[in-house]
């Protein structure tokens, strides 16, 4: 087990998370600085900003609003952000792993953006 964790994970449903994106055959980057955008959780397969959130850092409006600001600079680069909350990586992980894998097959493939893609 040891050898499957990642010290760049920040939380244990990061990690979990991870583990789910790899389950489905995702391509992933973890701690990803984007410029304009900041550092992500994950970027899937170069076009698919995840971020994990919890209530311990998003609960203010200031985060919020830090976060929707965040999410339209990285649209405006042509990526797309999903955010999923830590109490449903760890008690619905199913409905999370659904999620991301209709998003994933709803969106052709698309180039990496100039990054090449290193999984974790």
């Amino acid at each position: 087990m040891r050898r499957l964790l990642d010290a760049r994970a920040e939380s244990g449903a990061e990690s979990l998370l991870r583990f789910i994106l790899r389950a489905i055959g995702c391509s992933v980057e973890c701690q990803v600085t984007i410029p304009g955008v900041g550092r992500v959780d994950f970027l899937v397969d170069g076009w698919l900003i995840i971020e994990c959130d919890s209530e311990a850092h998003h609960a203010s409006w200031e985060a919020q609003r830090n976060d929707r600001r965040r999410d339209l600079a990285a649209a405006k680069q042509g990526l797309v952000t999903f955010r999923v909350i830590a109490e449903d990586v760890f008690w619905h992980s199913d409905d999370v792993r659904e999620a991301v894998s209709a998003l994933v097959k709803a969106v052709p493939a698309r180039r990496l953006h100039g990054r090449s893609a290193r999984r974790c």
